[in-house]
């Protein structure tokens, strides 16, 4: 673009409210509870013990809601999202993607999926990988300085079975802009370099206004 956005719409960096993701700087204990919380989702899919213990961590996990509870915050108040030294960023919602490499064609980092991730027979589930791949394309928007897009569509190829447990590297970069729309691509691979799987998208700029 060769004009500046905020000349005709002021709130532009928000577009009508969208969060204004500052970096959070929660303290060490939140990168504690991130790491036991990530390790209680992977056993909350694999541990396999009495009901006397469901029942006792059914306990625990009741006090932490109920300790957390009065602190919920908006979106984009929270460090959730907001901590990109954390994997995925702090948000447990994101893959652990980690090492981030942002330069002016795109995107490369790193990602270890783990056994919450399972789909079945060891392998990432299928619906996980575009979940990486939205992600990658948010980043590759901002590499490559585009303004705030939202996705308009996501295409994604599974080539080879996604495993867990191993550290693999997530590519991502712009192929072509036309006025407010930008066509992404994206690839994941594994330490011998095999393709996984590949997407492609188009990233739509917010109009003036638009959440």
């Amino acid at each position: 673009m060769t004009d500046d956005p905020h000349l005709t719409d002021p709130d532009y960096d928000r577009h009508g409210g969208f969060p204004d993701y500052e970096r959070a700087e929660p303290g060490p204990g939140f990168g504690r509870f991130l790491t036991a919380m990530r390790r209680a989702q992977d056993l909350a899919v694999s541990a396999d013990p009495d009901s006397d213990t469901w029942d006792r961590a059914a306990d625990q996990v009741e006090n932490l809601v109920a300790l957390l509870d009065p602190f919920a915050a908006a979106e984009g108040v929270g460090p959730a999202n907001r901590v990109p030294s954390l994997p995925g960023a702090g948000s447990l919602l994101m893959p652990p993607y980690t090492d981030v490499r942002l330069n002016p064609e795109g995107v490369d980092l790193t990602v270890r999926f783990s056994r919450f991730h399972v789909g079945g027979n060891s392998a990432v589930h299928g619906g996980v990988l575009p979940l990486l791949f939205d992600s990658v394309f948010g980043m590759v928007i901002h590499a490559v300085g585009r303004p705030i897009s939202r996705t308009g569509f996501l295409h994604v190829d599974y080539r080879k079975v996604t495993p867990i447990d191993t550290d693999l590297t997530a590519r991502g970069w712009m192929r072509e802009a036309q006025g407010r729309k930008a066509f992404v691509n994206a690839e994941l691979r594994d330490p011998d370099d095999n393709l996984l799987a590949e997407a492609h998208g188009l990233m739509i700029q917010l109009l003036a206004g638009q959440p």
